[in-house]
């Protein structure tokens, strides 16, 4: 139970983050059955109610995106009138609020406004405001939550990093203004406190630290993206205690500058736990206590029943969906290993920049291995395979560029390896943490070039030509690649502002199984147009 004494309350926040469409307990890739799932954190919740009827349960953005199962849904059964499954299952499960991550807004505002208009608990973020108001678009940014019969007052406060507009399509996020995720946190924690006048003050921001949380080191480039650590290093004036993170997929719960942090990783891995104890001294509760904790499903958790028969029909109809044939390879195009790929030319990244300059009609292509556990292609594909690959509902961008341009984004690129005590490349530490980040490794078509990783970082490549004459500064190039990497995404800044030649609006999904429906049986082959030296 909450209540310890009559002057000793506990009380616990629990919180999920980036579940991405993870409702059901399955291995989308194979089929196989995997712990981490909402339904697996399910049972978790409900165990946890039993113990505290009192409790918090929030969501910290990214739950409408990143399995089959989540773009199934948007795509194949818009217009249909029953409750979106995803929402469907946080109802059931009672949640008390959601943030808005950046995900959200990936399949558009129509489906975003249309879940959150069948949701049983509201969508916070402070620091998203309507163009024309200036007002929280999606409404308040707090609640209220009161505890022991009314006797304490908790505010949760949600904010969503600002660094959207660097992402996303902007027809998706057409008329909002994305302020800066620290200072709209700021204003609206001053603005709750004297207007409401909380016991505590919880803080969901969907985005993490740009800092180690105990040296305070920098562990990133500080764009703004992630603000966590000095949102922690502000939450004295700003009166917070407690602070939930996500979006960069870690496993955290700890302390920093006095607040209690808890990221609970990605796709269902766990459930971040915060309980504070308060005490009734002179007629006023105050937080005496304050920890975190991740609670994690294993292969003996239960998925919860409920959960499973509310996501039954759009499972079923999920798993046949992607288990449509779309064509067939001839020859090798699957992908062993990541690092092997990365390397030198390979035919599954061949076969993208195939496609990606048929659609777009450019002269050169960039592309990268979205995903952490890359499979290729087998002999007969499907969109089970497809999904698997490219699991980000990007679009195409072309952009005209120039030799520098190109120069400068191979050398980013080139940044991605290290030499190990062997003299083998290994993969710079800072592309695997704090967040894993493979998919800013791009690799081109079109260009031939060599990259030198023996040589000093800003000084690898060491060749890059275009039909048999070397790429000069003033060279000019219509580029295509996606809409991520266009607006300068994974600090490729030199990308930035450059002009947009064309967009392709399908998602590069949709165009790799168009392109096997089109022409049903691909031959895997690449041109050995570059390698990497060591």
């Amino acid at each position: 139970m909450n209540k310890i004494t009559t002057d000793m309350y506990r009380f616990t926040i629990l919180a999920t983050s980036d579940v991405h469409g993870q409702i059901v307990p399955t291995d989308y890739r194979t089929g196989e059955h995997r712990p981490a799932a909402l339904a697996s954190l399910a049972s978790i919740i409900r165990e946890q109610r039993e113990a505290a009827p009192e409790l918090l349960l929030i969501d910290n953005g990214d739950a409408l995106q990143g399995t089959p199962l989540a773009h199934y849904v948007s795509r194949m059964r818009e217009g249909e009138a029953q409750t979106h499954p995803i929402i469907a299952a946080m109802n059931e499960l009672h949640y008390d609020a959601a943030l808005l991550g950046n995900h959200e807004f990936n399949f558009g505002r129509e489906l975003l406004d249309k879940a959150i208009g069948q949701s049983a608990f509201p969508w916070l973020s402070a620091g998203i405001v309507d163009q024309t108001t200036g007002e929280p678009a999606f409404g308040k940014p707090y609640l209220i939550k009161r505890l022991n019969g009314g006797s304490i007052k908790v505010a949760l406060l949600g904010v969503t990093t600002h660094y959207i507009p660097n992402w996303e399509n902007p027809e998706h996020i057409s008329g909002l203004v994305f302020h800066d995720a620290l200072e709209s946190l700021l204003t609206w924690a001053a603005r709750i406190r004297e207007e409401e006048q909380p016991d505590l003050i919880i803080a969901a921001y969907h985005g993490g630290f740009e800092r180690d949380l105990a040296s305070g080191e920098p562990t990133e480039r500080l764009t703004g993206e992630n603000q966590a650590y000095a949102m922690c290093q502000a939450a004295k004036e700003a009166g917070i205690d407690v602070l939930i993170t996500g979006h960069q997929h870690r496993l955290i719960a700890s302390q920093a500058a006095g607040v209690t942090v808890v990221q609970p990783g990605t796709g269902g891995q766990a459930l971040g736990k915060v309980e504070v104890v308060f005490a009734l001294e002179q007629g006023k509760w105050t937080v005496k206590e304050k920890q975190s904790e991740l609670l994690l499903p294993d292969e003996r958790t239960v998925p919860d029943a409920r959960i499973l028969e509310v996501m039954e029909e759009a499972e079923a109809g999920t798993q046949i969906w992607i288990d449509q044939p779309l064509g067939y390879v001839t020859g090798d195009m699957s992908v062993g290993d990541p690092l092997t790929c990365r390397l030198a030319d390979h035919p599954f990244l061949s076969f993208v920049h195939r496609v990606q300059l048929e659609a777009s009609g450019a002269e050169l292509s960039v592309a990268a291995l979205l995903s952490e556990q890359p499979s290729g292609f087998g002999a007969k594909v499907t969109m089970r395979d497809v999904l698997a690959n490219f699991m980000f509902p990007n679009t195409l961008t072309v952009l005209r560029l120039s030799g520098r341009d190109i120069r400068e984004a191979l050398e980013r690129t080139a940044d991605y390896f290290r030499l190990g005590d062997d003299g083998s490349p290994i993969v710079n530490p800072a592309y695997r943490e704090p967040k894993p980040q493979h998919y800013n490794y791009d690799m081109w078509a079109g260009i031939v070039y060599e990259l030198d990783i023996t040589r000093p970082v800003g000084e690898r490549v060491v060749k890059l030509e275009r039909n048999g004459s070397p790429v000069v500064e003033g060279d000019s190039f219509d580029v295509v690649m996606n809409n991520y990497r266009a607006s300068g995404g994974g600090d490729y800044e030199m990308f930035q502002g450059k002009p947009i030649v064309k967009e392709i609006m399908a998602e590069s999904a949709e165009l790799v199984a168009d392109y096997f429906r089109r022409y049903e049986t691909v031959t895997a082959e690449c041109d050995n147009g570059w390698r990497v030296i060591y």
